[in-house]
């Protein structure tokens, strides 16, 4: 599982070099722990962890985070085997999942570190990334919604300090360990198209 490489932040070369056969992407759509649970049941994800990415203060705490100064996304780090689930599927899970037009909110969760972002291994990853939101974004132009999608795009290394730092353990598959605790459920309810 990924939460076992806890020791040292991910970095856009970790991303790159986790072995062959295996993937990672770093996604942010609100509240970490709903994001967590909807990924980590995909098919073919191997691990996932909670954490932050996309900005600089050293070594960032969850209260610090929450004070929405650190510029840091609550992010979740997706280990994947592309064999099974290849990025697209991935991305399209993700579009789905959560409101990528709302700018730096995901529903009653308000603040920078709640926006939507796409933090990738490279710059293949992160075109790939691109072109879901245009086919995302005419989907829901198509279904009536008028509001652009807001969501950061960028590889990981390129990105506020270019890690990403897990969260505190008690955040790490926190519904696995309170079923009933809080969820972010706002999607859109538009469904990405499939070919």
């Amino acid at each position: 599982m990924v939460a076992d490489v806890r020791p040292q932040p991910v970095t856009g070369e970790s991303l790159r070099s986790l072995g062959e056969g295996v993937h990672a992407i770093v996604l942010a759509g609100g509240c970490f722990w709903g994001v967590d649970d909807r990924l980590r049941h995909l098919p073919g994800v191997l691990g996932t962890a909670a954490g932050y990415a996309g900005g600089h203060t050293p070594d960032p705490t969850y209260e610090q985070v929450c004070r929405g100064h650190t510029g840091y996304a609550e992010s979740v780090l997706v280990v994947f085997d592309p064999r099974v689930l290849p990025l697209e599927r991935v991305l399209a899970a993700f579009w789905e999942m959560h409101d990528p037009t709302q700018g730096m909110r995901q529903g009653n969760d308000i603040g920078s570190q709640y926006r939507s972002a796409i933090y990738t291994a490279d710059e293949c990853d992160a075109r790939l990334a691109r072109q879901t939101m245009e086919v995302y974004q005419h989907a829901l132009t198509r279904a009536g919604e008028s509001a652009p999608i807001t969501t950061e795009i960028g590889e990981l290394a390129e990105t506020g300090d270019g890690r990403f730092h897990f969260a505190e353990d008690h955040h790490q598959q926190y519904l696995v360990k309170h079923p009933a605790g809080y969820r972010c459920d706002g999607t859109t309810g538009v469904s990405y198209p499939t070919t």
